[in-house]
């Protein structure tokens, strides 16, 4: 096999699967990560995959579900990122959540031991030696200054760009259990032994809610720099305040929804409940789900603490916010994710415009089969686009609009039609739609592994 490394700058869940999709294929790898010399706004650690935000790689339903669908996928296809999912996973309903501690220092572990990975703890300032002739670029939502500038020059594009929020994590001895319970939504999980209780809930009655919201809204907030208030945020990850300020009842039909869960003491249901989830494989600490916020810290603590439950809470982690930036992927990638201004250059994971922790690192798998592939003298057609690698792969290289690109989930508008029919021959939909999709998706995964080995025969 070729002795030249593969280069790959970050460290992250997509770098990291890049990496280890590479390696496993026979091939070096070198991984570049600057941390911990060069720190990030977001970063806590200077471990390997670290996870930043919530500890939550989200449903883990391969039959209904999109990102469980591309779990499976992953899986099939050896990826460590699930691997130490599966290995860390903590209560969490039908969600798959992990002890993020213990997730990042075994990706990293896995990293360090395999004998074709080196890792370079540095920064690669600007763009990569020209003598680097297969580097994927990962650096994730938070790049450098120096690679960021690099790549608008070289691309002649503004990088896009929006802000993401961090949400507080609790300590679980600080939770007021004779007020909050154990309940997942609608018991999910409940046909697993001692499961469908993974998730604290603190209920709000209608006055305590909207004393809440007019809190929220009033509460002072981190102000941003001149060049960042035009800044989008993710729909899929607003501030909480930022939700309130769309009408009061808002947070209660989204991530405060009392739908699916009874309160223990009443019977019955109420108006407004947070939710907490497990965040370490203690069960010392848990995450508000939902809850990121771009408060100040003083009054995150004074806010949060009105939440019934959370009263005498003591926050392990208060809420954060900064920015990212991700490239106009479908005007600037080419299929495989090289750069089209320089094809040595391939990108992967949050950068593209992917979004979420599980979308980050398919896309690392995929960029380190095409550059390992691409290394080897041999042809990696991308998988089909009726898979959910392949899907969004497709949204990101091309499917979607290049004007009015932003950073997207994986999830079933991304796949093309199935021509489905039940019994009496009408076209199937919903739920049944979505299971003839994954099995679809499951079939054509599989043949398209098989097809493209990760190891050269």
């Amino acid at each position: 096999m070729n002795s030249t490394p593969i280069h790959i700058i970050g460290g992250g869940l997509a770098g990291s699967e890049a990496a280890w999709q590479i390696a496993e294929a026979g091939l070096p790898v070198v991984i570049h990560e600057m941390r911990p010399h060069r720190a990030t706004e977001a970063h806590k650690t200077a471990g390997l995959a670290e996870l930043v935000c919530s500890n939550s790689f989200r449903s883990d339903d391969p039959d209904y579900n999109a990102v469980g669908l591309l779990h499976a996928e992953m899986r099939r296809a050896g990826s460590l990122i699930l691997k130490a999912a599966d290995a860390h996973r903590v209560p969490a309903g039908s969600a798959l959540a992990v002890d993020r501690d213990g997730f990042s220092a075994t990706v990293e572990q896995a990293l360090t031991a395999h004998p074709r990975i080196n890792i370079d703890r540095a920064e690669v300032a600007g763009l990569p030696p020209e003598a680097w002739d297969s580097v994927i670029v990962a650096t994730g939502p938070l790049t450098s200054p120096a690679l960021s500038s690099a790549l608008r020059a070289l691309t002649g594009e503004d990088a896009l760009a929006f802000f993401d929020a961090i949400a507080p994590i609790v300590h679980r001895e600080s939770i007021n259990m004779d007020i909050a319970w154990f309940q997942s939504r609608y018991d999910k999980g409940a046909e697993v032994e001692g499961g469908g209780a993974d998730y604290i809930n603190c209920p709000m009655d209608k006055a305590q809610y909207e004393s809440f919201i007019a809190a929220l809204i009033a509460g002072e907030k981190t102000q941003f720099k001149d060049w960042e208030k035009d800044t989008p945020y993710f729909e899929g990850c607003l501030p909480i305040e930022v939700m309130a300020e769309r009408g009061v009842e808002t947070l209660a039909h989204g991530p405060m929804k009392p739908v699916g869960l009874t309160n223990p003491r009443t019977g019955g249901r109420s108006h407004a409940i947070v939710q907490l989830r497990q965040d370490n494989a203690l069960g010392t600490l848990f995450n508000m789900v939902g809850f990121q916020t771009k408060l100040k810290h003083g009054e995150q603590v004074r806010i949060f603490k009105m939440i019934p439950g959370l009263e005498n809470a003591e926050f392990a982690r208060l809420g954060g916010i900064h920015r990212n930036t991700f490239i106009n992927s479908p005007k600037l990638l080419d299929g495989t994710l090289r750069l089209k201004a320089m094809p040595r250059l391939r990108f992967a994971g949050q950068i593209t415009g992917c979004e979420g922790y599980v979308e980050s690192a398919a896309v690392g798998l995929m960029a380190g089969r095409f550059a390992a592939a691409e290394r080897a003298g041999r042809t990696q057609a991308p998988p089909p686009n009726t898979t959910a690698l392949g899907a969004i792969l497709g949204h990101i290289t091309g499917g979607a609009d290049a004007t009015t690109f932003q950073p997207m989930n994986v999830n079933f508008g991304l796949f093309p039609e199935i021509d489905a029919r039940d019994g009496k021959g009408r076209p199937i939909r919903g739920r049944d739609r979505k299971k003839a999709l994954s099995e679809r998706a499951l079939a054509d995964i599989d043949r398209w592994l098989g097809k493209t080995p990760l190891a050269a025969e």
